[in-house]
């Protein structure tokens, strides 16, 4: 265990939009001070610079976590130690001792400060990874908001194309994100225009963006023979072409955006020290790789054993018990692009790995649903992983496979079966 420095003051914090509220004490009186100060650079770096001046050494501070930028200044000052204090905690504490609700910004900091004052050896103090790391966790972040936001962008365009066209959803086939499918919806915005075309035309058409299935492209030219507007109401029609051509153009501006945050992450993740272990892993791959080094981070204390990642990622269970009753449901606190993470990485073993693929089905016939194996696998994933990194050594399936052997596992004799 890492010793904690003799601190010279607590602090808390409790950011907002308008005014940041602070309360604070010194060590070794029971003093508290409380204020508030404009929520903007200048006047959050002033009073930083007051605080040092004054307390001339460490001091602890806490703020509730999120990604907000008062934390990223926050990490500017190596004289800052910070707590962060998860929002359902803070909520929760206060709600232990105002059960009306009441809530205001000083009285927030307050209570933030008694957390950090009274508490402090049940909160982990943060521990900031390399520029590199850090650089690379924000890539990764910004990819899959912009893919989540390109996938709300095709719901509302598949919803669209229902209302007047839904035999579009047939002709351009399953991803409307594709650039098959933009090209066709930019040239073909309703049945009468595709319509019109000559067959021959048609067939060029899914040439040029590389439909080589003749048998799918006969199908699709007789699906525009046969086909029949669903309504003839411009009323509807008009305004819905206009909407399909906005969301296709944003979709098409998504893809470029997506490509090169994807050329970023990959430079990005080459010029990582731990690259190497995590490009390895099977089925990782361009984008779950980067996401997976970014999960472990660059300090091995932050997770003193598999289970403390295992927890914090929302892949162990939480068992629930009171006399008699035993109640086991996932974590709900969790966060979510952490989970992710990890359980779609085990979707991906599944196919490229054999002892995960045994795993899989064992469960599947045990009458498990998908994303609960998903998230059991991820469980055990995390476990190897960890013993890997704390031994610094590289995953090898074969040593684990005689592992598994050697404990006589139902999985071995599954593989052998196989």
């Amino acid at each position: 265990m890492k010793t904690e420095p003799d601190y010279v003051a607590f602090v808390a914090l409790d950011w907002g939009n308008q005014n940041h509220a602070f309360a604070r004490r010194f060590a070794g009186t029971t003093a508290e001070e409380c204020g508030q100060f404009p929520a903007n650079a200048e006047a959050l770096h002033g009073w930083l610079e007051a605080l040092h001046r004054r307390c001339a050494g460490p001091v602890a501070i806490a703020i509730e976590a999120g990604g907000n930028s008062v934390l990223q200044a926050l990490l500017e000052y190596p004289w800052l130690t910070i707590y962060p204090i998860h929002s359902a905690a803070s909520a929760r504490f206060r709600r232990a001792f105002r059960p009306s609700g009441a809530k205001d910004d000083e009285p927030d900091a307050l209570m933030l400060l008694h957390l950090l004052c009274l508490h402090r050896r049940q909160l982990s103090a943060l521990r900031v990874d390399t520029p590199a790391t850090r650089k690379l966790a924000a890539l990764a972040r910004m990819r899959r908001v912009t893919v989540d936001e390109r996938t709300r962008l095709t719901n509302r365009l598949t919803s669209t194309l229902k209302s007047y066209f839904p035999q579009a959803l047939a002709l351009v086939g399953e991803e409307l994100s594709a650039p098959l499918a933009c090209a066709f919806l930019r040239r073909f915005p309703e049945l009468a225009a595709v319509q019109k075309v000559r067959p021959a035309s048609l067939r060029a058409f899914y040439h040029r963006h590389h439909v080589r299935s003749e048998e799918r492209i006969a199908e699709r030219l007789a699906l525009v023979r046969q086909a029949r507007p669903l309504h003839r109401d411009r009323a509807v029609i008009e305004p819905a072409v206009l909407e399909v051509a906005m969301l296709v153009e944003q979709l098409e501006m998504q893809a470029r955006q997506i490509s090169a945050l994807d050329q970023h992450l990959a430079a990005a993740f080459a010029a990582h020290p731990q690259a190497a272990f995590f490009s390895a892993l099977p089925g990782a791959g361009a984008v779950l790789a980067p996401r997976l080094l970014v999960a472990f981070g660059d300090h091995p204390e932050r997770y003193p054993d598999a289970g403390a990642l295992q927890k914090y990622a929302g892949v162990a269970p939480v068992r629930e018990k009171s006399g008699r009753h035993l109640w086991t449901h996932w974590r709900w606190n969790a966060p979510t692009f952490l989970r992710q993470s990890f359980v779609e990485w085990a979707g991906q073993t599944v196919v490229h790995c054999s002892w995960a693929r045994a795993y899989y089905h064992r469960q599947k016939c045990s009458g498990k649903s998908h994303q609960a194996i998903l998230r059991a696998l991820a469980f055990k994933w995390i476990r190897i992983l960890w013993r890997c990194r704390r031994d610094h050594t590289p995953y090898d399936e074969q040593r684990y496979l005689e592992a598994l052997r050697q404990k006589r596992s139902p999985l071995a004799a599954a593989l052998l079966s196989s």
